[in-house]
């Protein structure tokens, strides 16, 4: 896994976090969008952890270019933003979780379970399209649902 957040700090509690799951092991960190590209590029992890708001290279693209050059990496947002607009566009740019900052506690482990089994995990309260697994899109036009988190159907 590449944990990849300007926040030297938070990095370390999440890698602290993560050093406690048997089977998970950080293989690298970075401070910025562009280092984490490069990192994702040479280190070809099977997860990456990516915030969106990075210095020299913003999270969704980023996030573009690591699936691009890492298309075997997973990739999961953790982040302060709950826009909509920008969750859309997380998922858009190839994201299968989106974690927010304040939920890292208690989604963090279930989103990394369920992203490496292929499925979409969405921090609770934020409502996403249904993801197409088959496409590897969002399906605009579905109808809204809380996602492996649990909370079922809302129509």
């Amino acid at each position: 896994m590449l944990l990849v957040d300007d926040n030297k700090h938070f990095r370390q509690l999440v890698f602290l976090m993560l050093q406690k799951k048997p089977g998970v092991h950080v293989i690298g960190q970075a401070a910025d969008g562009l280092e984490g590209v490069q990192k994702a590029e040479n280190l070809k992890p099977d997860l990456v952890l990516l915030d969106i708001g990075l210095p020299k290279l913003d999270g969704i693209n980023a996030s573009r270019l690591i699936r691009k050059r890492s298309p075997q990496s997973k990739i999961v947002f953790l982040t302060v933003e709950i826009d909509l607009d920008v969750v859309n566009a997380a998922l858009d740019a190839g994201a299968l979780g989106y974690i927010i900052k304040s939920r890292t506690q208690s989604d963090l482990m279930q989103a990394l379970e369920a992203v490496l089994e292929g499925k979409q995990f969405v921090s609770s309260g934020l409502k996403v399209p249904v993801f197409d697994i088959f496409r590897g899109t969002a399906d605009k036009e579905a109808v809204w649902v809380e996602t492996v988190n649990g909370n079922g159907w809302k129509p």
